[in-house]
């Protein structure tokens, strides 16, 4: 079992949980923390004081006050109104990052909840049972509530469970997987659905895919670099020592060592008419190191968040403190950086496709990469493709977190749309894959045009990797498959491990 300790999980925890299936818990030491809190909010609601989700309503409601014999109707009744969700359900790989949010969120010991609670969404995670998660319907304030509210329904054997391949009712779910439905308790509902963990999850596994994206263009930039016979001087040190931007640095270094000992670099270091190349190749340090940087900056906002207390009230001490850490700003903002790195990849990484397919740039490659071309046509529309979807993700890289429309009656008057924000990124991390799968395809032909010279030692078994699910394009064929074959192999990560490249890490 993956054993979180609250306030300290890791970037390399949270992709563990995303990319696994094993279970997940809290460190036991956070239980004392945990029951303190709940306690404190058990007082409170037997006392006579208002306190909010304790026992008054919530939002515009906060001021009506709720009989103490009423408080855990109030909870599921919350639960219930909440589940207002629509839209595709949320992926099984991204509910289980998100209830292991919640897990890290409550262990905090500020939200107020009994251990029971966090027992039983270790418990769901342990057996498989994972709530099914309509992925529109929250704005990104006051918490994502109806996502938050139909993962909390399956707790309470309302709504529907995924377990062990099959959708069923919730309730038919925790029983076959020998488990009861939790009875909520004081301010515990609010506690459940308070929180930014569905948006946090949405970008997290963007962030994990998008990283992958961006390191595998390193590998590709380069093979499109011996395809076109281009130039690794814009690869020194120096140049981009004197810049100083670590991405950039480290990204010339990666490049470096990729393309070491091609014999097509060495071929034309002498004689070539041309003195510098497109920036496509010239300026992939630049472009890609600055995504990379990005990158870094969301991940460090996305993993405090994944580590914070994101409910509301909070139990601080004696007090029970009403505040706004629900509103998903921050998550928000990564959402968007991580939109205009993924954005900024595919730019670049296209323009070396259209460079690659065009005979007046590429250095004596056939037109469109094919053998005979006019009777065969290549790769001519395989380009198309990538320019479209180069196109449709500069659209979604365009700000989400600038957009607020007041809700509940005006209590809600500023949100950040941090989930339509983060959930937009799972289209860009697919439309940068096959961008990338393209040019991984155009470079391996091109490459080969080249031969009998051969690409570098490093670049040898990525260029095997890819023979190994598309064969070269001879006569024309249906494309279509062997871009789906490419784009696998960017986001499950064959040609970053295949360039030994697997030690580049966010």
């Amino acid at each position: 079992m993956l054993t979180l300790t609250p306030g300290a999980a890791t970037l390399a925890d949270l992709e563990t949980i995303w990319r696994g299936e094993g279970p997940v818990g809290l460190d036991p030491a956070a239980r004392a923390a945990v029951e303190a809190a709940s306690a404190r909010v058990a007082a409170a609601a037997a006392g006579g004081a208002a306190v909010y989700g304790v026992n008054t309503g919530f939002g515009k409601l906060a001021s009506v006050r709720i009989a103490a014999a009423d408080t855990a109707t109030l909870q599921r009744n919350l639960i219930l109104s909440h589940c207002a969700g629509t839209g595709a359900a949320l992926d099984p790989a991204t509910t289980r990052l998100m209830m292991a949010l919640k897990l890290l969120s409550l262990g905090r010991g500020a939200s107020g909840v009994r251990w029971e609670v966090i027992a039983r969404i270790e418990a769901m995670l342990a057996r498989g049972v994972l709530p099914v998660v309509p992925v529109q319907g929250s704005v990104g304030a006051s918490g994502d509530l109806a996502p938050l509210a139909h993962m909390t329904a399956a707790m309470l054997g309302e709504g529907e469970a995924r377990w062990q391949g099959r959708t069923m009712p919730a309730a038919a779910a925790l029983a076959a997987a020998g488990l009861a439905p939790v009875a909520l308790g004081p301010k515990e509902g609010l506690a459940l659905i308070n929180g930014t963990q569905f948006s946090t999850a949405l970008a997290l596994a963007a962030l994990f895919e998008g990283w992958r994206c961006a390191t595998t263009s390193l590998v590709t930039a380069c093979l499109s670099t011996d395809a076109i016979m281009g130039s690794d001087a814009p690869l020194h040190a120096g140049i981009h020592a004197l810049r100083g931007h670590r991405g950039q640095i480290e990204v010339a270094g990666a490049m470096r060592a990729l393309m070491a000992d091609s014999a097509i670099r060495d071929s034309h270091r002498e004689g070539d008419s041309r003195v510098q190349d497109p920036y496509c190749i010239r300026c992939q340090p630049q472009v890609a190191g600055a995504a990379v940087d990005l990158l870094r900056f969301a991940a460090a906002t996305l993993v405090t968040e994944a580590n914070a207390v994101t409910d509301n009230p909070l139990v601080i001490g004696d007090a029970i403190l009403s505040g706004g850490n629900f509103h998903g700003e921050p998550v928000a903002f990564a959402a968007d950086q991580i939109a205009l790195a993924l954005a900024e990849v595919g730019a670049i990484a296209q323009r070396r496709v259209a460079l690659m397919v065009d005979p007046a740039l590429s250095h004596d490659l056939p037109p469109f990469l094919t053998p005979a071309p006019g009777l065969n046509s290549g790769f001519m529309i395989a380009e198309v493709t990538t320019a479209a979807l180069m196109s449709e993700n500069k659209h979604l890289a365009n700000p989400c977190s600038t957009d607020s429309t007041p809700t509940s009656a005006n209590q809600e008057d500023h949100v950040s749309m941090a989930a339509h924000g983060a959930r937009r990124l799972g289209t860009m991390v697919q439309n940068l894959a096959v961008i990338l799968g393209v040019e991984a395809l155009c470079a391996a032909q091109g490459v080969e045009f080249r031969a009998p010279l051969l690409t570098s030692p490093r670049l040898r078994p990525v260029l095997a990797a890819i023979r190994a699910a598309v064969p070269p394009l001879g006569e024309d064929r249906l494309l279509a498959p062997d871009l789906a074959r490419a784009a696998a192999l960017v986001r499950d990560g064959t040609l970053v491990a295949a360039a030994g490249l697997g030690a580049f890490r966010p």
